[in-house]
């Protein structure tokens, strides 16, 4: 049992990390209909800024506040993070927009790989390493084997910052101006330009918001692992890509619930099973969602009009 509750919270932390990138994913695809291949690419080069700005902090400044440094590298990094994303969208994407479907995604495909091979000239191929942030564990209870169920700080803080974004971004879609925007361009771009729906900034920002949570995602990465490298962006991006269409696309909710999921057959199935077949386990198991239930879990049919 004590097993099953220390694999129960590895796994929501890291399907909280994954939840946090999948909003990106289907917050663009909602609007654009565009897989953003290389939103997991973003997610690591955060990973890097934020490590960049944790050593300047803490090594070149002497800022001794861990909590102090986390949170100035967290401000920062979502700062320059969705820079990028402006950049990458400007530059990639927006001129394709009115091209054949293929075309963004050829282009989304190019600034992945262009990403990862600027970040392992830039960086180096080797794993970065980065001194622990958080050390702390709470032990809940002990097992009758004497097994330790722990609740480390870092985990506590990566599961309520993905609840408390989860919860701001699912207002801003649904209560505010923006949301509203979105929300129509996603229905009838052409329409919404019509109402005096500015489609480009809207799109643009709709960008940055995805690259700014992929910066928080990176973040909580570097603050879990402790370890980053220049190729970390593809698996956790299909993951949390997977994540997204199995939680349904175009779903806040669904996307971290998504993630959570992963997360957790992720988990279990390397404390339980072999590990090295972790990822079989969890694309099996999109598979059987999406025979079933093709919209995902939380998705909306789509209804085409004749």
């Amino acid at each position: 049992m004590e097993i099953f509750v220390q694999q129960l919270i590895n796994g929501l932390t890291l399907g909280s990390i994954y939840g946090l990138i999948a909003i990106g994913y289907t917050m663009v695809f909602g609007i654009i209909g565009m897989v953003n291949f290389a939103h997991g690419d973003v997610f690591m080069l955060s990973a890097f800024i934020s490590l960049i700005l944790f050593l300047l902090l803490t090594t070149w400044l002497g800022i001794s506040s861990v909590a102090l440094a986390l949170l100035v590298v967290l401000v920062v990094a979502m700062a320059l993070t969705s820079l990028w994303g402006w950049a990458i969208e400007r530059i990639a994407y927006r001129p394709l927009r009115g091209s054949f479907r293929l075309a963004p995604l050829i282009s989304a495909i190019g600034v992945s790989i262009f990403l990862s091979n600027f970040v392992q000239v830039a960086q180096g191929a080797r794993n970065k390493p980065i001194p622990p942030m958080v050390q702390d564990v709470i032990v809940l209870f002990q097992g009758e084997s004497g097994y330790n169920v722990a609740l480390s700080y870092k985990q506590i803080i990566i599961m309520v910052t993905t609840a408390v974004l989860l919860t701001i971004f699912w207002y801003l879609v649904q209560k505010t101006s923006l949301g509203r925007a979105q929300r129509a361009c996603e229905q009838d771009r052409k329409m919404a330009a019509l109402l005096g729906i500015n489609v480009d900034r809207t799109i643009s920002l709709t960008f940055v918001i995805g690259a700014a949570l992929a910066s928080v995602a990176g973040t909580m990465y570097l603050l879990y692992y402790g370890v980053v490298s220049f190729n970390d962006g593809f698996v956790p991006g299909v993951k949390a890509f997977t994540a997204a269409v199995l939680g349904g696309i175009g779903s806040l909710p669904g996307a971290v619930l998504g993630g959570l999921i992963i997360g957790l057959i992720e988990t279990f199935w390397s404390a339980y099973f072999s590990i090295e077949y972790k990822d079989v386990a969890a694309f099996s198991i999109l598979a059987i969602v999406l025979i079933f239930m093709p919209s995902g879990i939380l998705g909306r049919p789509e209804v085409e009009k004749v």
